[in-house]
C-alpha cells in the first residue's frame, strides 16, 4: 500500500534524498522547502506522516510541530523529526517535549527509514 508522506527541510539535497527513498518504495511524496504555507498543506492533505526538519531559516521544526500539536484539525498528524542533531538529549527532547512520533538522524539510512515506515504504516 502506497502512502502520502510531506517532507520539510531547507536543504534541496536532503529534500532529494529522502524523496527519492520513498519514492523507490512506491510512496507519493509532497515537498516544502520552509514551514511557510505547510501547516495549510497539512491541513489541507491527509498526509500518511509529516518528515520535519529541526533547523529551518524561517522557524525551527519544534516550534512548528507544536503548531501542529495545537490545531486540533491536524494535532494527530503522524510527524517524524528528521536532523544532523542526534544526540540521546536532542531525540528525547524531540520526542518527549516537542511532540515528536519519531526521529531519524540524518542522512536518513534506507533500513533506518523502512523501519520507520513499519510503525506508520
Amino acid at each position: 500500500m502506497a502512502g502520502h508522506f510531506l517532507i520539510i527541510d531547507d536543504s534541496p539535497t536532503e529534500r532529494h534524498h529522502l524523496s527519492s527513498l520513498l519514492r523507490e518504495l512506491g510512496h507519493n511524496v509532497d515537498l516544502c522547502e520552509s514551514t511557510d504555507g505547510a501547516l495549510e498543506r497539512i491541513q489541507g492533505q491527509r498526509y500518511t506522516a509529516v518528515f520535519l526538519d529541526v533547523v529551518l531559516p524561517d522557524q525551527d521544526g519544534y516550534k512548528f510541530l507544536r503548531m501542529i500539536r495545537q490545531d486540533p484539525a491536524v494535532k494527530q498528524q503522524y510527524v517524524i523529526l528528521c536532523s544532523t542533531k542526534k544526540t540521546k538529549l536532542e531525540i528525547d527532547y524531540g520526542i518527549k517535549r516537542a511532540g515528536a512520533d519519531d526521529y531519524l538522524p540524518k542522512p536518513v539510512e534506507r533500513q533506518s527509514l523502512i523501519d520507520v515506515l513499519e510503525k506508520v504504516m
